[in-house]
């Protein structure tokens, strides 16, 4: 999602926490299967080799089967939560973010229950969610300046202030070096947390303006990240600190989500060109895929438990699939 979108969806997010006052802390989720999906935000690969994702105009968790495509969603208790982001946990339930609401959410992927925990901080604006090498779940907090962490144990959640104001932390992911790597959008920096001391440190990306968005970790031991405001994909060295930048050959890409592949590339969406895009840790080489469908605006991506990247469209209300084999692009449509 490109920083304007995502500044006044935010901005939504945290009128709808002033309105809902729900307080549900454990409910069993409505079910349904469906082909129809809508408003898809971001995916994650469960435990149970099936595709989770957030549907944030349908106030829905679905998951997709890669074997047949088969999708099936389960209702939200907290109307308008807003579910962002999504990530499995090593309790091996699918974790969620609210940021409508505020909570942070949890699905088994066996009876599909869902519980929500309210988080400490009022319009806190929970965004990204990962899991961490302490098994909690961390989360960005970007409209309170936080880094959360939350025990799957217990569900107490725990803040941390970013000393830089107005970062807007945006992703967050585990490095090689067992810290927490997240994006600050807001003050174009890229910030790490330790699990153990808690320290922050924040690094300043050379390219103005960038708006870095995703983060993930390479098969080179680096932190690989999307500059969505400056049509580059960048890296940085969790020994060193060193920022290296590469540019995407498109226009106004916008690139957004970033994962690893199973070829030891690195993968990404590009929001605001609809192509998939994947650049060698090696040689920086950029090479990119147009998405079959027009204005999907591709957002999140992520390997799948059959090797393909899978990746949301937001726009079109779709779930594709790359083969990084061939290049191919595969949709599952509402009309499916």
């Amino acid at each position: 999602m490109n920083k304007t979108t995502k500044t006044v969806y935010v901005s939504l997010m945290l009128f709808l926490t002033a309105v809902n006052f729900c307080g549900c802390m454990s409910q069993n989720a409505s079910t349904t299967k469906t082909g129809g999906i809508y408003r898809t935000i971001k995916i994650t690969t469960g435990l149970d080799n099936n595709m989770w994702f957030t549907e944030s105009g349908a106030n829905k968790i679905g998951k997709i089967s890669p074997q047949n495509g088969e999708v099936t969603e389960y209702i939200i208790p907290t109307p308008n939560a807003s579910a962002y982001a999504i990530a499995a946990g090593p309790d091996g339930n699918i974790w969620f973010t609210e940021s409508g609401a505020d909570k942070i959410g949890k699905i088994s992927t066996q009876s599909g229950e869902i519980t929500e925990y309210n988080i400490p901080t009022e319009n806190g604006a929970p965004d990204a969610i990962a899991a961490g090498p302490d098994n909690n779940m961390w989360f960005t907090e970007s409209g309170a300046n936080k880094i959360g962490k939350i025990s799957p144990q217990n569900g107490k959640i725990t803040e941390y202030n970013i000393p830089t104001e107005s970062a807007i932390p945006d992703s967050i992911a585990t490095g090689p070096d067992n810290s927490m790597w997240f994006t600050e959008s807001g003050s174009n920096k890229i910030g790490k947390i330790s699990p153990q001391s808690n320290k922050i440190t924040e690094y300043n990306i050379p390219a103005g303006n960038a708006i870095p968005d995703a983060i993930a970790a390479g098969p080179d031991n680096n932190m690989w990240f999307t500059a969505s405001g400056a049509d580059k994909i960048g890296k940085i060295s969790p020994q060193s600190g060193v920022i290296t930048e590469y540019n995407i050959a498109t226009e106004n890409a916008v690139p957004d989500a970033i994962a690893a592949g199973p070829d030891n590339n690195m993968w990404f969406t590009e929001n605001g060109a609809d192509k998939i895009g994947k650049i060698s840790p090696q040689s920086g080489e950029i090479t990119e895929y147009n998405i079959p469908t027009e204005n999907a605006s591709p957002d999140a991506i992520v390997l799948g438990p059959d090797s393909n990247l899978w990746f949301t469209e937001n726009r079109s209300n779709k779930i594709g699939k790359m083969t990084p084999a061939t290049g191919v692009i595969t949709e599952v449509s509402n009309n499916s």
